[in-house]
Parts: structure tokens; sequence; C-alpha cells
């Protein structure tokens, strides 16, 4: 596989993702008509109306790096279709219930579930999601992996979506504190994103040859890749073009905990700490406000500081998949996808 981080990424979304899509697409169909219409407008299928729409969603990372990581442990990467469904079906209802607790009104360019249709209707359609996960996990057994690596597949996943809970419990709690550390909040992005793509290298590992050593390797990768996605999404969050990202607020403005806040609140003076807790005792910062603190992030660094952080993070990772003795082309994919991370803009 040739070309730019991106282009390879590409080819690989290419190459794994319509089959996601039609497992998703078969898992999501037997929910009830009103449920599935909640889903289908979340996963970016169809409108408010339930016209069809051209998008296919998210990036689908998650599934991605599980279906890799099972061709590059040496299997069928098909085989782990059903753990490559429920790992995105995870993380969408993660991101319903992630949208009504931050009050997020747009995600994806358009309205978030719940701002559609209610509070209530979008927890439902969250949580029957999480349960449709696990149903499409159990399917595993159907595709030759025996029950015991099945039920290992299954506690896997559970455990790293409580993690991924426990996360998104401590970036609420970050929110109505004034410091937060960077290794606390390190910690935090470690579980919230961290731990689900861990998972789905772990799930695509153990599909391929049933070894639990080999799959928590596969994990241990996976986690510095997926602290290093989140450190980007910090980067694009505050200086990111937002045509391309898609957010209608700075995270500056919507005082949020980010890492180049966080960074802020460590590295900058007591005066600072003082004027920006002062700022953000409005609703939104303003702009003279997101301006000044732009000046104090340029002042300490901190574009390079949340750079250097990603390039380290991916780099580990890039480091424990050279660990596995996987071959060089293999070695290869896993770097690409690490510098993708470090490098995307949107």
């Amino acid at each position: 596989m040739t070309g730019t981080p991106e282009q390879q990424v590409a080819s690989l979304q290419a190459h794994y993702l319509p089959d996601v899509g039609a497992w998703l697409r078969d898992a999501l169909a037997d929910s009830a008509p009103d449920i599935n219409r909640l889903l289908r407008y979340h996963m970016g299928w169809e409108d408010a109306e339930g016209s069809p729409t051209p998008s296919e969603g998210g990036k689908a990372l998650r599934p991605l790096l599980c279906l890799t990581a099972c061709e590059l442990a040496g299997g069928d990467w098909r085989r782990a279709l059903p753990a490559a469904a429920a790992l995105e079906l995870v993380h969408n209802f993660s991101l319903v219930h992630d949208d009504i607790q931050d009050r997020d009104v747009t995600r994806r360019g358009r309205e978030t579930l719940w701002s559609v249709w209610g509070v209530p209707a979008a927890l439902s359609g969250g949580n029957a999601m999480r349960v449709i996960a696990d149903r499409t996990l159990a399917k595993l057994e159907s595709s030759g992996l025996p029950p015991a690596a099945v039920m290992r597949a299954s506690a896997e996943l559970n455990q790293r979506y409580l993690e991924m809970i426990e996360g998104q419990y401590l970036d609420m709690a970050f929110e109505q504190r004034e410091r937060v550390t960077v290794a606390e909040y390190l910690d935090m992005i470690g579980r919230k994103t961290g731990a689900l793509f861990e998972s789905a290298m772990f799930l695509g590992a153990l599909v391929a040859n049933e070894d639990p050593g080999q799959a928590h390797a596969f994990g241990a990768c996976g986690r510095r890749i997926g602290v290093a996605f989140q450190v980007r999404d910090d980067y694009l969050g505050v200086w990111g073009d937002r045509a391309k990202t898609l957010k209608p607020l700075t995270d500056i403005q919507r005082k949020k905990k980010s890492l180049p806040l966080v960074y802020l609140l460590e590295a900058g003076s007591e005066e600072d700490r003082a004027w920006l807790q002062e700022a953000h005792r409005d609703d939104e910062v303003s702009g003279p406000n997101v301006k000044r603190i732009l000046l104090l992030l340029d002042r300490l660094g901190a574009r390079g500081y949340v750079t250097r952080t990603a390039e380290a993070c991916a780099s580990e990772a890039v480091a424990l998949a050279g660990a596995l003795g996987l071959p060089a082309g293999r070695q290869r994919t896993l770097e690409a996808i690490a510098a993708y991370c470090v490098q995307r803009d949107r």
C-alpha cells in the first residue's frame, strides 16, 4: 500500500467499509420501526423526514482498525465483521448520549438526534443501539469463532465501553473544576477515546487466531492510536478549519477543557488563570476573549505542544506495533494509520 497516510486510510476504508455498512444496516433493520427511524437518522442514512441522504456518517476508524488488526494478525477480516459493526454501534450509542449530556445541537453538519426528536426519544435510541451492538457481536459465533472466544470478545467490549462511559463522566466532571492537570486529562481521554480503539484492535486480533496475549498486544497499540486521534481532535477544535470540521463553535467558545486549555491552565501564570476564570462566567466565551485566549496559547507555544503530544502517542503506538514482529508491509499499514490520526484536518 502506497501514498500519503490519508490516501492509505482511504484505501482501507474503500476495502472494508462497504461490508461494514451492510452489516450495520442489517443489524438496525431488526429494530422497531419508530426506533429504526431514529437510528437511521443518527447514522446519517436518512434525513428527519425519512428520505435517503448521501452521507454515510463518520470516519468509521474503529471498525477499520478492527478489520485491519484481524488481517495483520493473519486472519480473514470478513470473520471479524460482526465485531467491527458492533464497535461502530457502541461508538454511535455513545455519541447520542454525549450530545445530550453536552447539549450539542449539531453533529457532522446537521442537527443532533435529541435536538430533532427530544431527549427521551434520543435516550431510547441510544440505549437500543447499545443492545443491538451486543446482539451483533454475538454473531461472531456464526463466523466460526468458538463460544469461549466469543465470550472473551464480549467481556472485552463490555469492559472497554464501561471505560468509555467512565471517561465521559470524567470529561463532564472536569468542566466543573477550575483546574485539571495534563496527566488527568490524558488519563481521561485514554478512557473516553482510547478504550474503544483498544477494543477494536484486540477484537480483530482475537478473531484472527484466538490468542489473548497477541490480542492484548494489538489492543495496547490501539489505545495509543486512540489517544493520538483525540489529541489531534483537540487541536482541530481550536485551530481547525470549521468548514472541514463542521463544528459551529470552537472549543474555546464552548469553554471545553480540551488539551490546549488544560495546558494553558497548567503552564500559564496565576494572573492568566484568574482572568480565564472570569472569562468563563458567561455561557459562551465572547469574541474579544477568544482572541486573548488564542494569544495566551500562542505565547505558551500550545499549538506545538499539542502537536508534539499527538505525535508522541502515535510514535508509542508504532513502537508497540513493532514489538509484534509483523512483516514490514503490515507494519507500514499501522504506521500509516497512526500518521493519519495526527495529520488529519477533519
